[in-house]
This record gives structure tokens, sequence and C-alpha cells, in this order.
């Protein structure tokens, strides 16, 4: 051989050569061998892991909830909270509904261990490569992703999803898991969780979802946003058409659902989205007046700031309509808070009760809680003036009471209606003005509530006692603010809300026996036992037959007083007018014998602090008294809440008053008229008289008042303001109530 063919012979030995230790080293035994170590090192690396990584504590979006609020009948008023989210069990969710959910993501769910190894591998792959979320995975990662991780797409994240997931599918039930699963879930329309997702598409509760809804929200979940029927394109109809097709076929295919069914099923179209129910509107007062109520039976405010509950309430939806109505009509829509300033302290204020129950139908804080954020049907800091005086004669039949000369205290007991008198029996100087410093001589207990004629009431609080009528208030449900046991009180000079007042007429529309107003009709939270209101109506605080007296001769201050703006043949009505001092507040608390609602304004000043100020001057009018604006609300929202009024009738048990005139005790400044006082003019009412045989008045005679060891001192037109302070006179003498205490400002008369 020579030279070259040696050469050659070399050249081509050495890739022979080569290629033999290339096959030595990667045999297959040795790629076997390696496969398995690897093998064993990533199994031992996983079970490192597995044992390392715990289930950590939910994160803390995917717990919190919205509150919800609902009408009575269940509609919702509003939501609050930062995640729109309300979590419910599966017995609150449809068993078909549950099962589309598992067609459409995780057909194998209830027999796999709660891992995807093939989409969690992909998913990894996904993210390594920059492609984004394209892995697919179980319910049970989902469900961990949801509850326990972030949505982060990370390597990291991914990992520890699946460790997660094999440990929670171990530990806890699948129906547990779906449950958390279709909770936690983000719906799109700011949804989260099923419950949510019904209220925002289909406006039902996720109870009452068909299966065709159902299958719709889960198709939802894969594209949100894309998947809203109401934004989506042509493209993505489409596409949703198609998942929710896909889904349904998976439920026959599982026989979760009969071919007939699916055959029958047509897509339901979602409706337009809504935004979710703020704060707007009397919807913050309602809400604020429910949670200081929920408040007061232990759960505080931080408690229902957490989120979950699901709050029902007995506000009748119709019923405060008609009330906010009513205000526009009577009171807004002939006011101008732009351009006078009158008009801009004008703030209206009203509750509305059933007697039988004490359930808060309706309320009215004021134009809205977003502007003014005191709410005027709870606040207390303005007095009800004369709504107060029929507790007065509420507390004189309930006790007994006689005037200083020992005549019972009836409904045709004859006072003295003189203007500024002196009151007679008492420690405390009182001697209050009616209203133009009018003076109306002899006049029953009938016609001085028609007429709300102060003199007359300052004496009854004297003759029953200041610390009985108190008394009898605070039985009736009056708070006990600002409330002194003196003459006074006859101005209603104590502070209260309408709220309050609400709950004292409705005690004598409910024939005596105790109505509480509640707001709240049931509380529920899933990790708390369902609250439920206690009975609002309490025990007999007086007699039926004082109740119903009460109603009676309150009926002719509608029909024949200071009420009769309210009257109308379409419902019986019982009520009283209010104005306060300086005509600062002005009432009508009124009833029929199935609604009762106490209506209010108070002026407020609209600078910084707020401050009381006068309503003089409301609408470029006069004073606006209780038989004003507040009469004409009343009755503007009593007729609409009642369908247009009602046949209902007061069923009374009426006390029957003496017949015989006895004299009547006069101040030595009485009218003359005083000294022959006629016949008591019963005002007509829609009561017949309890005993209309006629009688022959007895001629009277004028006694003197008791002396004391020194006579009143006639009032000081400069003296305090506050009559309940200064213990002098007191009041502009307004039909309704208290003045200014300085025997100015006499406007016309106020019926």
């Amino acid at each position: 051989m020579g030279r070259a063919e040696a050469r050659r012979a070399g050249q081509h030995a050495a890739p022979r050569a080569k290629k033999g230790v290339i096959r030595r080293l990667f045999t297959w035994k040795k790629m076997l061998g390696t496969f398995f170590v690897l093998s064993l090192l990533t199994m031992g690396g996983l079970f490192v892991v597995y044992l390392m990584v715990p289930v950590p504590n939910a994160n803390a979006q995917a717990e919190m909830q919205s509150n919800v609020y609902k009408y009575g009948d269940g509609t919702i008023l509003a939501r609050t909270g930062k995640v729109n989210r309300e979590i419910v069990g599966l017995d609150k969710i449809p068993t078909k509904v549950q099962r589309s959910f598992v067609a459409a993501e995780n057909k194998s769910f209830y027999n796999d261990n709660g891992v995807d190894f093939k989409g969690t591998a992909r998913g990894v792959i996904n993210t390594l490569s920059g492609k984004g979320k394209q892995g697919g995975s179980t319910i049970t990662q989902q469900y961990v992703k949801n509850y326990f991780l972030t949505q982060d797409q990370t390597v990291t994240r991914k990992l520890k999803e699946l460790v997660i997931s094999l440990k929670v599918d171990r530990k806890m039930s699948k129906s547990d898991i779906l449950a958390g699963y279709i909770n936690t879930s983000y719906y799109g329309r700011g949804a989260y969780g099923i419950q949510a997702a019904a209220q925002a598409y289909y406006g039902v509760d996720a109870v009452d979802l068909s299966v065709s809804q159902g299958a719709y929200l889960a198709a939802l979940l894969q594209a949100p946003s894309q998947y809203d029927w109401t934004t989506a394109t042509a493209g993505a109809k489409k596409l949703v058409t198609r998942r929710w097709n896909y889904v349904l076929d998976n439920m026959v295919e599982k026989d979760w659902l009969s071919p007939a069914e699916r055959e029958g099923l047509k897509f339901d179209m979602p409706h337009e989205p809504k935004a979710a129910p703020g704060m707007e509107g009397q919807t913050g007062y309602i809400v604020d007046a429910a949670n200081d109520e929920l408040a007061a039976q232990g759960i505080d405010k931080a408690q229902i700031a957490k989120g979950g509950w699901t709050i029902t309430l007995n506000v009748d939806k119709k019923k405060q309509r008609e009330l906010v109505k009513a205000v526009d009509r009577q009171l807004e829509s002939k006011i101008d808070r732009k351009k006078n300033k009158t008009d801009a302290t004008v703030q209206a204020g009203a509750t509305s009760v059933d007697p039988k129950t004490g359930h808060v139908v309706a309320l009215y804080g004021g134009v809205s809680a977003t502007e003014h954020w005191i709410s005027n049907a709870t606040r207390s800091d303005y007095q009800p003036a004369s709504t107060f005086k029929p507790l007065v004669l509420t507390s004189a039949l309930e006790n007994g009471s006689e005037t200083q000369d020992g005549r019972k205290i009836d409904t045709a007991t004859l006072y003295d209606g003189t203007s500024k008198r002196p009151v007679v029996g008492s420690d405390t100087p009182f001697a209050p003005q009616n209203e133009d410093d009018r003076d109306y001589g002899s006049v029953d207990v009938q016609k001085a509530m028609n007429l709300s004629i102060n003199s007359v009431f300052a004496q009854m609080v004297v003759d029953v006692g200041p610390a009985k009528v108190k008394r009898t208030a605070l039985d009736l449900g009056m708070p006990d603010k600002g409330f002194p046991e003196r003459p006074a009180i006859t101005l209603g000079t104590m502070n209260a809300s309408t709220w309050d007042m609400a709950g004292v007429y409705a005690t004598l529309d409910n024939h005596g026996k105790k109505v509480t107003p509640v707001i709240v009709k049931s509380a529920e939270h899933r990790d708390r036992e369902t609250l439920t209101t206690p009975d609002a109506i309490g025990k007999q605080v007086v007699s039926r037959q004082t109740a119903d007296t009460v109603t009676h001769v309150l009926q002719g201050v509608v029909k024949d007083g200071s009420g009769q703006a309210a009257n109308t043949a379409d419902y019986q009505a019982a009520g009283k007018t209010g104005t306060s001092e300086s005509n600062k507040s002005a009432w009508f608390a009124a009833y029929t014998p199935r609604l009762t609602t106490v209506v209010a304004l108070y002026g407020e000043s609209a600078k910084e602090g707020g401050g009381q100020v006068t309503l003089t001057g409301t609408a470029n009018s006069g004073r606006a008294n209780g038989g004003g604006f507040p009469a004409r609300i009343w009755a503007d929202y009593t007729l609409g809440a009642l369908n247009g009024g009602s046949d209902a009738k007061f069923d009374l048990d009426i006390a029957r008053p003496e017949k015989i005139l006895p004299s009547v005790t006069s101040s030595p400044s009485a009218s003359t008229s005083t000294t022959a006082p006629p016949s008591p003019s019963r005002s007509e009412t829609t009561e017949p008289d309890p005993d209309p045989t006629p009688t022959t008045s007895a001629p009277a005679t004028t006694s003197p008042p008791p002396t004391t060891s020194a006579p009143p001192p006639e009032p000081d037109p400069d003296e305090s303001t506050d009559p309940a302070e200064s213990g002098g006179a007191g009041g502009n003498g307004g039909a309704d109530g208290g003045g200014d205490g300085t025997g100015q400002d006499r406007g016309p008369n106020l019926l």
C-alpha cells in the first residue's frame, strides 16, 4: 500500500472512531438511566416542594364581599363595599347551573386529583416563551389561583398553584371547591361571584337562574369582557354562542341534561348593564338608618364594613317612591334653592310607619344623601312643637287628672283660652302667648286642640303635673332629650325626630300598644345566624280608651282645625300640626287606621356648621307652619301610599265627656266672656258623638285663681327666647306652638 492509499485509509477510519465514542457515551441504557435519575430527582424535588409549600390563608380580595340592602319585596336597594361580591352556598345555586360550570371548564372535575399536569406544563412553557396565559387548568387550580394566590403570570406562581391544588383536593370536598370557584371568579360588569353576576346580567338571584342563563355565565368566564353580549362584536357573539352550545352539549354527554331538555333551550340574552345602586337620593339615608338599627342590636358598623351581609328592610318600594314624589310636588317644585336664600335653608324630613307592625315603610332624609349628609328623618336637634300637645291630653286622660278647682279633665272640659294667661298652680311662672296674641275666652278641650291654643295646654300640663306628662310621653316613645319637667313642655320644647314622633303617634293609632319603629326585617351572613328584628309591638302603655279618645280629638284637628290641608273624604285621618319657636321647624304628625306618618320642615343655615334659622318666608310666603307644606306633603303621600284612598275606619272606644258645665278657672286678666261660658262646641268629626243626648247647660260662675305667696310676673318680652329656660312667657303664640319669646313676628292665624 502506498502512502496515498494509507493516508486515505486513515481519513476514513477517523470518523468511525469518533462515531464509536458518541455511541458509547449515549447508549440507550445510559439514556434510560439518566432519565430515571432525572425523574427521581424531579419527583424528589417536587416532593420537597410539596412538603415546603403550605396552603396559605385566603388573599385579601377573595374574602371581600359587598353588603346587599333589599326592599321588603326582595328587590335590591343598594350594594355597598369595594368588591361587588355576595358569597352564596351551593344550596343557593341550582344543581344544573352548578354542573354547567363543570361542563364548561373541567368535565373530569368530580374524578380528577385537582391538577392537569399537561395544562400546567403548557402554561409554564407559554409563560417562559412570553405567550401569556394560554395554559389549561382544572377548576381546583383556578379556585386556588383566585382564592389563595394572585393572577400573576409567573413560573413560581404556576408551580405553587400546582402544589396547593394537590393539597386542597385532598383536604376539601369537591362541593366546597366548586362553590369556592363559582364565588371567586370574575364575570365582568364589576361582578365577582355568581350571585353578583346573576344580578348584573339577568336581574335575579343565583337561586333563580335557569339552565340557559347558567350556561351563559359559565361560558362567560373564558373572556368576561369579550363575551358580554351587550357590547360584544359580531365575531365575539358567534364565539360565546358556540361556547354556550359547547357547555350544554357537554352536560348532555355527562347525563346532566336530557337531550329533550337540551333541544328546547334557547339562548337567554342578558340585560343591558346598569350602574350599581349608589348612595345618592334617599338610599344613603335608608342604609344609614338600617346600620344604626343593627348597631343597636349588637352588630357594630365595623362588622358591617367587613361585608357579606344581606340586609332585608321593611321599606315598601312603592310607598318610598310616593313619599319622594310628594315632597317633590308639594315642596321642591315650589321653592327656588338657588335664588332664594330662605328656600336654600329648607330641609324636609319624614318617617312613615305601619302602626300594626311598627315597620318603617318609607323615609325621607333630605334632597340627597350625597348632598346633605344629615338625615332629616332621624335627626333630633329640633323641637317637635305643638305635636306634643296630644301627649299632654293623653296623660291627663290616663291619669284621671283634674283641673285646679277639682273638675275631671276630658274632651268637654272648659279652659280659659286667654293669651298670656299665667298658669295657676305651678312654682315655675309661665304665661304663653297664643298665636296673634288672640284671646279665645272659655273653650273646651276639643276646640283648644283644633286651634292649638297654647294657654289651655300650658294650664293642662300644670293640672296633670309636668312629671306625669313626661312619664306618659316617655312611655309612648318620646326620647328623653332636653326634656325638662316644666310647664313649657306643652310647646314641645324637648328634642325629637320624625322617627321618634312617628313611633309616638303610631302608638296612639295602635290603641295604646307601644310601637317602636323598625326598618330592618332581617340581616343574614353566611358565617353567622340570621338576625331577625325583635317584635316592634310592645305592651299596652296607655289604655285603649285613652288612646282612642285622643284619636277622636285629633280627627277634629284634621276636619275643623289647623290640619285641614290633610282633610279628604278618601280616608279617615287624625293628626296635629306644630310650629316651633321662631318658626325654626314646622310639623304635621298624623295617621289613618293603616298608616302613621310624620313630616317636618327644618330651617338650617347654609353656612358651614349649619345652625337653626327661621322658615318664615319660604316660597316667598309668610310663616311656614305645620298646616302648610308638611300637611300638604302628608296628604299627597298618604293618598298615593293608600292607592288613592282607603275605606278603613277608626275603631274607637271613646271616653264619655262630662256634660255638666262647671266653673272656669281664669286669670285676673281673662276675657269677660268667661263669666257665662257657652255650651261646649264639639267639632264635627268622622266619628259620631258617643253621647248625643242633649243636655241643659247650667250657668257657670267664675272662680278666682288660687292665691300664691307672690303673683306670677308678667312676661318680659326681652327675656330669654327659650321658654323652657326662662320659665317666662315664651312663644309667638302660634296655633302650632312656641315662638321667639318677644311677642313679635305676628303672622296671620294659621289653621
